[in-house]
């Protein structure tokens, strides 16, 4: 199989296309094959089926399940370099390259779907899969590089100048993304449409509308707090606000009652209100949209940071730094969970609470030294298969609503109080969290609300990709990822793991360490210390472009600042 295309093969790939009798098989590596010389596919591109095995790809190429460790939420049994600030200029990256091979596939599909003799209603449905999945992968783009190539063609000719086009503005980029997702939501079906076995998965009006919400607010507040003059930020936060109400407005989608078994086969397929964008795995998609098969493998893989859970509210709905009921200092492990947000047990475990592997214990059964992730871990299935394959939620309603409370509050400098009970205290509800953040209660208890709205979206996604592009955008990554990352509380009597063994990473009384005050008390553990570690405003906002990108460009394409 080819792990390697760079930006020219890709277009120069996508000037033919895959065999057509390719298109319906399911296996990646067959797919990404290179082309012969001539594919013979003028048979292709007549039928509804024809369109419907292309748009097949689509789901094999959505990406699966992975830790994201870029940020402070989570960490691994090694440092990451991009949260850590130890990365350099790539001569080629799959973070650039993959993407675009993506955006290949559907401008194949597009260009040939509008060419073949079906009435509007037939082409559209599939030339608006088509288009989804481009503004998808094009904002993978955006984020990671910010203006990118804009390719909106499949070549026919290897000479085409357009192979070596330079770097469009990310303004150009996201509207582009914008105008293919009201196409892909004015004719795709509705969400209901595609609820049967064989259909759950495809992409639907209201995942066109939950990523639209993403993206508007990924790029309004990006714009704001960047200071960028490329673009309108409110103008971008206006589309989040229509995008979010649309979707929250079809009544098509609710919260999953119970948050601990969302993340289970409990809360696969369309009984689940929440699901509005999933990659399908797993035995109970079996004979849908994709082939199973593949590993979620959550367990043992990374740990929850100090960092993350302290930002889990108390009973009471305020700060552990503001509440009295928080215990500080904890005197054993478990105390971390004493009058907390629900939420907190059900993403961390318990000491000796049933794990992998027996009864978890810190400092030990390979969770590192952070805190062991519970959240989404099925004992019975790693047991039985040694690997889980519940369904993977890309875009849930919860974030929709999050993203909603949160472009309200940016675009009109206030949110009210019925907002926040449609959006922040409905999902804390759904997890049994009756504090209510009101407008009163933040006043009266000297809290910020953007910054009550964000804490949401850590607490509520830890582990689900979402908290390294929240940093980014609001540009606070230069102020939480160069500091020491924070784990476990030791505590003696909880653990096998001897004190002499680790006191050189234990904060000291205070929450000292190296004589730097680190946290709010005495033996918490240091995964990694701040000396090790930086972040370059100047530079780090942006994923430097591989050199043989820009060479092969003939310099069309140039360098992110700072990584010259």
């Amino acid at each position: 199989m080819k792990t390697y295309i760079n930006q020219q093969a890709f277009i120069k790939k996508s000037v033919l296309f895959l065999l057509p009798a390719l298109l319906t098989v399911m296996v990646s590596c067959e797919l990404d094959r290179e082309p012969e010389t001539v594919l013979a596919d003028n048979t292709f591109w007549k039928s509804e089926t024809d369109l419907r095995g292309a748009c097949n790809k689509l789901y094999v190429d959505l990406p699966g399940f992975n830790h994201d460790r870029r940020a402070d939420d989570i960490v691994g049994s090694s440092p990451n370099s991009t949260s850590n600030g130890n990365w350099s200029v790539p001569a080629t990256s799959g973070e650039w390259t993959d993407p675009y091979n993506k955006i290949g596939v559907c401008n194949n599909i597009i260009t040939k779907a509008k060419a073949a003799s079906l009435s509007d209603n037939q082409k559209n449905r599939w030339i608006g899969e088509a288009r989804f999945f481009r503004a998808f992968h094009y904002f993978d783009l955006v984020k990671k590089y910010g203006d990118v190539p804009l390719v909106l063609k499949a070549f026919d000719s290897t000479e085409d100048p357009d192979i070596k086009m330079g770097r469009s503005s990310r303004e150009e980029v996201i509207q582009q993304c914008y105008e293919d997702l009201r196409f892909a939501e004015q004719w795709l079906p509705d969400i209901d449409e595609v609820s049967s076995a064989t259909e759950w998965g495809r992409v639907s009006k209201s995942a066109a509308q939950g990523l639209m919400s993403r993206i508007a607010l990924y790029e309004g507040t990006f714009i704001k707090y960047h200071a960028l003059n490329t673009g309108d930020s409110r103008a971008h936060l206006k589309i989040c606000i229509d995008a979010a109400q649309r979707l929250i407005s079809s009544g098509k989608h609710a919260l999953y009652p119970d948050f601990q078994k969302l993340f289970y086969f409990d809360g696969e397929g369309r009984q689940n209100k929440e699901n509005v964008f999933v990659k399908v795995y797993g035995p109970n998609g079996a004979g849908a949209t994709i082939t199973h098969g593949n590993s979620r493998q959550l367990e043992n893989a990374v740990s929850v940071t100090r960092q993350a859970i302290n930002q889990f509210l108390c009973t009471d709905g305020l700060p552990i730094e503001k509440s009295p009921l928080a215990v500080v200092p904890e005197t054993k492990y478990d105390d971390v969970f004493t009058d907390r947000d629900p939420r907190l047990a059900m993403t961390i475990y318990h000491t000796q609470e049933e794990a992998y592997k027996g009864g978890y214990i810190p400092f030990s059964n390979q969770h590192g030294y952070g805190y062991g992730i519970k959240k989404g871990f099925m004992l019975d299935e790693w047991t039985t298969n040694s690997k889980e394959t519940v369904d993977k939620m890309i875009i849930r309603y919860a974030e929709v609503l999050l993203n909603y409370a949160e472009a309200l509050y940016e675009y009109n400098g206030n949110i009210t109080d019925a907002q926040l009970d449609q959006t922040v205290n409905a999902i804390r509800s759904r997890a049994g969290f009756t504090a209510r953040l009101t407008n009163d209660f933040a006043s009266q208890n000297g809290l910020n609300m953007l910054e009550e709205i964000r804490r949401e979206r850590l607490v509520e996604f830890i582990d689900e990709g979402i908290r390294y592009n929240d940093i980014i955008r609001w540009k606070t990554a230069e102020k939480v990822l160069p500091v020491c990352i924070l784990g476990l509380k030791y505590s003696e009597a909880d653990t096998s793991t001897k004190r002499e063994d680790i006191q050189a990473r234990l904060t000291t009384e205070g929450g000292m360490f190296k004589g730097k005050k680190v946290t709010d008390q005495a033996d918490i553990y240091v995964i990694e210390d701040a000396a090790t570690r930086s972040f370059n405003p100047s530079r780090d906002y942006f994923y430097p472009i591989p050199t043989y990108e820009i060479a092969t460009s003939d310099g069309s394409v140039v360098q992110n600042p700072g990584w010259n």
